[in-house]
């Protein structure tokens, strides 16, 4: 199986259905948060949508069912999770699916518009360059008005990544009941090798660097925060 951050998901994407299923990392309440978004540019019209680490499309496909893009295009490093996401997203016209790394993809896209670029759970993944080349070229993709909307974990201000790591991997193997327990520990390896979460000033910062100057919390759940970076 692949070393990196997403060899986990590829292997098993039951587990994540569960954490899902079970609303640990509080998708539920994030849901609303990005319905609320979405919403208000289908109100104005017809938007096109960029989602990056897409998945299996599980958490956002009833959204986009009920405030359809007029274009949507995902990305992800997945071909299962890809598959089932087109099962997932066979009702909305004109969905297009990438397996691609998206950092690639942002690249292949220069020049093109979105109303809003999405990533849930995947930004953290990345090394910081790597953090500030995404928030540059997703500043170079978002139309007038468009938003960067980011669903991620993030640090407190003054806490080191050590210490996140054992207050996360902590609550893991104490709160996800519903999930066996040789699943909590290939989740909490996959966490403590490739999760590596900024700060919301830190984030903030990135943002302003790549010229997306308002940002809004929409959300925070504990350490899951839902934040809209716009243009």
């Amino acid at each position: 199986m692949p070393d990196d951050s997403t060899s986990l998901f590829r292997s098993a994407w039951s587990i994540y259905d569960t954490i899902i299923e079970r609303n640990y990392l509080s998708h539920h309440e994030i849901q609303e948060c990005v319905r609320s978004v979405l919403s208000a540019h289908r109100a104005k019209g017809d938007y096109a949508m960029l989602d990056l680490g897409c998945g299996n499309a599980r958490f956002l496909a009833p959204v986009l069912e009920d405030f359809p893009p007029a274009r949507y295009e995902g990305v992800d490093l997945s071909r299962t999770a890809l598959d089932e996401a087109a099962v997932r997203l066979c009702g909305i016209p004109g969905a297009v699916l990438h397996e691609r790394d998206m950092l690639v993809r942002v690249t292949e896209l220069a020049g093109e518009s979105f109303d809003v670029i999405y990533s849930s759970f995947a930004v953290h993944h990345l090394a910081i360059a790597d953090k500030r080349r995404l928030f540059a070229a997703c500043a170079a993709l978002l139309a007038p008005e468009g938003e960067f909307l980011l669903v991620d974990v993030v640090r407190e201000e003054g806490q080191t990544r050590e210490q996140y790591l054992d207050a996360y991997l902590h609550w893991m193997r104490t709160a996800w009941t519903a999930v066996p327990r040789d699943q909590i520990e290939e989740a909490c390896r996959h966490v403590a090798g490739h999760d590596f979460p900024e700060t919301l000033s830190s984030l903030e910062s990135m943002a302003a660097d790549a010229g997306l100057g308002s940002l809004r919390v929409l959300g925070r759940f504990g350490p899951h925060h839902v934040l809209a970076f716009r243009r």
